[in-house]
């Protein structure tokens, strides 16, 4: 996600169970998120699809991919979202991007 959570302190993300580790450079940037929440059609999801991988291709977050690609093979960890359906959501594309590393998904 992009955007932490409002009206909840930083030194309460972990201690009220919201998330351990805040990553926003795997978050789709503020324009590919509003095409992904605007998205009709199958086509527009696929746009939204296209300009995120596109994203996900930058260095520092493709580093971060691989990183996080490595730990799930030693390691449990979840990545989270506030969308309420994950198909429609980045963290499935993000799924299938880990799991192109060779990502140990459950």
């Amino acid at each position: 996600m992009r955007r932490p959570p409002r009206g909840v302190p930083k030194t309460e993300f972990a201690s009220g169970n919201w998330y351990d580790v805040w990553f926003p450079n795997l978050a789709p940037s503020a324009e590919t998120m509003k095409l992904g929440q605007e998205a009709e059609t199958p086509a527009q999801w696929a746009t939204f699809i296209k300009k995120y991988r596109s994203e996900m291709t930058a260095p520092d977050a493709s580093r971060s991919i691989e990183l996080l690609a490595v730990l799930s093979r030693h390691s449990n960890f979840s990545v989270g979202c506030y969308c309420e359906d994950e198909a429609h959501c980045h963290r499935s594309v993000l799924r299938a991007l880990l799991a192109e590393r060779g990502a140990k998904i459950q």
